[in-house]
């Protein structure tokens, strides 16, 4: 999650070179190159069986293409602050989930990590960006466009959370590199007509070879090493766990602003990521013998 954070506040300059289904399309290529391998079925693993077949389909359709759909719609239909507040949900969603599909048992103190996981997060996006442009605009229905821009978002943590309980579930019976490398081509098949079709018109050689090196370290970043690290863990983490270091994604996001691109930390929002750390403390403390 903290390598999360880094290459999506690395990636800035990406975002504003290429368009977002190219730039997914060209991440999940690069990716499949780095890991064609890693589709080899191993001798001592068991043939895919129907359902986990779907749920690899099911894990790259929601965690990588419908996630990135939501979020991108549902952010340039609100604003900053209530898109930063609903992301905050993201390990109580995962929570329920995981007690709903995988009969985790959550602890108190598990319960009390997500809490201040999901408060330290909500205090941190509120000291954002606090426009109301978007408040009085008229969306679908008659209802108001932050309103359908924040069920959009709502709808990502849905997914994001439905990635890490799947992923659960995946790696008890696959190894970590092969669910990463079967979960990003799903994601090169769902993109592809979408990709092509930006890059009929995107002039290529007006990309800076900088650019290109960046574009490498994230399509690396993004479908191989933290995939593969994500997955590693859950094999021995209960997702509920899991969820809460998902705190690490703006903390370390908002570290490489500061620490590389002159933004700074106000009083208020270092005392949230405290409140937040505190949640992955508690979270994470191991608990006593029996």
């Amino acid at each position: 999650m903290a390598l999360v954070g880094s290459y999506v506040a690395l990636s800035k300059p990406l975002v504003a070179a290429f368009p977002v289904f190219l730039l997914a399309w060209l991440r999940f290529g690069i990716g499949g190159l780095a890991m064609w391998q890693w589709l080899q079925k191993p001798a001592t693993e068991p043939q895919l069986s129907a359902r986990t077949r779907r749920l690899l389909f099911l894990e790259s359709f929601l965690g990588n293409f419908l996630f990135s759909i939501c979020m991108l719609f549902g952010v340039s239909m609100t604003t900053a602050v209530s898109a930063g507040v609903v992301m905050s949900s993201i390990p109580a969603v995962v929570a329920v989930l995981s007690w709903l599909f995988l009969k985790e048992r959550i602890g108190k103190r598990t319960a009390l990590g997500i809490a201040c996981a999901a408060a330290g997060i909500g205090l941190f996006s509120m000291q954002k960006d606090g426009s109301t442009v978007y408040a009085g605009a008229v969306g679908w229905l008659g209802l108001g466009q932050q309103f359908w821009g924040n069920l959009l978002v709502f709808a990502a943590v849905v997914c994001e959370a439905s990635y890490v309980v799947i992923g659960k579930r995946l790696t008890e019976g696959l190894g970590p590199k092969r669910i990463s490398a079967i979960i990003n081509l799903w994601g090169f098949v769902l993109v592809t007509p979408l990709g092509l079709w930006t890059a009929r018109s995107f002039d290529f050689s007006s990309i800076r070879v900088s650019l290109w090196g960046l574009l490498i370290f994230y399509a690396l970043a993004a479908s191989v090493w933290t995939v593969w690290l994500w997955m590693t863990g859950l094999r021995t983490v209960p997702a509920a766990r899991a969820g809460v270091f998902t705190v690490m994604l703006p903390i370390s996001a908002a570290a490489i602003g500061v620490l590389f691109m002159g933004e700074t930390l106000t009083p208020v929002q270092m005392l949230a990521f405290g409140i937040a750390l505190l949640g992955l403390v508690l979270a994470t403390l191991p608990g006593r013998s029996s």
